[in-house]
């Protein structure tokens, strides 16, 4: 059917927004949503009614593309990525009553099902065709999120009972998990064979010094935060308080929560403080410790060691 003859058929109705962040096994990257916003940015001011379909995965309480009822609809948009494979040919047989079209996609094969079953594919690359910008470097701006770097330990085995490690990382990774911020997952251990950590102290603070705060339950994931200047919310995962607290006490850090104690209003609590009042503090402290205030008991050893050779 020529696409003249399709359109004089449909209704104009809704339009629905689909793309891999649709697919049950599909994936949402954040290029995907991004063209997502900006497609539904320029439908919005052409006054063209959308709808979009999510993978339930993805979006639990949004519309599903299972339950997205093909009458409803005389235009089907599929946004981003390549178009290939079945998941993209089965939209063509389910909404085959649709004008369908393809825009900022990649095309492989242009002879392909999941190609030529579009009526207009607008593609950002395609075989023999100059590139055109991908939809997300146009999408509307967003506000920035904080920045927050994770360092929690699993091990520290030699507090016995009174471990709490465990329980301290699932409560503390599934608070973190509701919050709108971009996590960092960091690691105190340093390796020059294993790419994903740092082989340095210096690599590791030129982190630690970009983030906007540090959630840790461990001893060096506070003192070294607080040494480049960034806040700390600090759990000890040790049941009465242990290496972690008495760090805290003597850096004359606040924002402390005992494993006994912790849960998310607490959490919360020292979350905001952190990114407001935390960010004063903790440049404080950073300059107390450039400074040579606290005693860490590296001259006491040097005294300690001329007694012995005096000896």
């Amino acid at each position: 059917m020529h696409q003249e003859q399709r359109q004089s058929r449909i209704p104009q109705s809704r339009i629905l927004l689909t793309g891999w962040f649709s697919f049950l096994d599909g994936e949402a990257t954040a290029g995907d949503v991004l063209a997502l916003h900006r497609v539904e940015e320029v439908l919005r001011r052409a006054g063209l009614d959308h709808d979009v379909a999510w993978s339930p995965g993805f979006r639990p309480d949004a519309l599903h593309l299972d339950d997205a009822v093909p009458e409803r609809y005389g235009r089907l948009v599929f946004v981003c990525g390549p178009l290939h494979g079945p998941q993209i040919e089965e939209l063509h047989h389910r909404f085959a009553h649709c004008v369908r079209i393809a825009v900022g996609t990649s095309v492989i094969d242009p002879g392909s099902a999941a190609v030529t079953g579009f009526d207009h594919v607008i593609a950002r690359d395609a075989p023999a065709a100059p590139a055109a910008l991908d939809l997300a470097a146009h999408a509307p701006a967003s506000a920035a999120r904080p920045v927050v770097g994770v360092v929690l330990t699993h091990g520290q085995h030699e507090y016995g009972q009174a471990r709490r490690h465990g329980m301290v990382a699932k409560e503390v990774t599934g608070w973190l998990h509701g919050k709108d911020c971009a996590r960092l997952e960091l690691e105190t251990r340093l390796d020059i064979h294993d790419w994903r950590l740092c082989a340095t102290p210096a690599q590791l603070q030129s982190v630690l010094v970009r983030l906007d705060l540090v959630v840790t339950d461990r001893l060096h994931g506070l003192v070294l935060a607080l040494r480049a200047g960034t806040p700390v919310l600090a759990v000890d995962p040790v049941e009465g308080g242990a290496k972690v607290t008495a760090q805290a006490r003597v850096c004359g850090w606040p924002a402390l929560v005992p494993a006994e104690r912790l849960d998310a209003a607490e959490l919360d609590r020292w979350w905001q403080w952190g990114l407001t009042s935390g960010r004063v503090a903790a440049r404080r402290v950073r300059e107390e410790f450039a400074g040579g205030v606290g005693r860490d008991g590296a001259e006491e050893l040097v005294a300690v060691v001329r007694r012995g050779l005096a000896g």
